[in-house]
């Protein structure tokens, strides 16, 4: 099945080993992560999603920030695989990090009352749309990348450092850089399992 998207999305893979060896200069990936998220699809135009994007000193004390919240929750006798799983992420050119504006949200649930229970949920699928639509573009440039959960523990660092705006939810972290290794083999579930076809 020959389709150009498809090929395109199938060579998004998660990439753990990563560098700083970027082969496009920041200001190309700024440009890209931006167009990336403007182009995301969100339910009503809300343009609810946002992004940090993080280079050299700030995206080294992003991971800092993690590995130092880490410290403090896991055992200091079972931390090494810890820091060694943040150090890999530090070892990159970059982080982007995702959040979801609050107000906007709340804007559309005072605005659109029988949906208010529904923007929470959409809001979510515009984040996960963006982070696809980035690491995709991502992808595209031959930069890998993988997505990270560290919210909500590190949040309160996150908006003192940074000095975000208080209406932003954090959603995903995404360290990016030089491909480094080969990926990991991909499986997939049957289909039998995961589709059903009506016609």
């Amino acid at each position: 099945m020959p389709n150009p998207a498809i090929n395109i999305y199938k060579q998004r893979r998660s990439q753990y080993v990563i560098g700083k060896d970027i082969p496009i200069s920041q200001t190309v990936v700024t440009a890209l992560i931006k167009e990336a998220v403007k182009q995301a699809p969100t339910s009503f135009n809300s343009q609810s999603s946002r992004a940090v994007i993080l280079f050299n000193e700030q995206h080294d004390k992003f991971w800092q920030l993690v590995m130092d919240t880490l410290r403090k929750i896991v055992p200091a006798d079972s931390f090494e695989p810890t820091e060694k799983k943040i150090n890999s992420f530090a070892a990159g050119a970059g982080t982007v990090l995702f959040f979801e504006d609050q107000d906007v949200i709340k804007g559309l649930q005072d605005k659109f009352p029988l949906y208010a229970d529904n923007f929470p949920v959409w809001s979510e699928h515009a984040t996960g749309i963006a982070q696809f639509a980035v690491w995709t573009a991502l992808s595209e440039a031959d930069i890998g990348a993988s997505l990270q959960h560290y919210n909500p523990i590190i949040d309160d660092a996150v908006f003192e450092t940074w000095d975000l705006p208080s209406s932003w939810r954090l959603r995903a972290q995404m360290p990016f850089g030089s491909h480094e290794a080969p990926f990991g083999e991909k499986t997939f579930m049957n289909d039998e399992e995961r589709f059903r076809v009506f016609s």
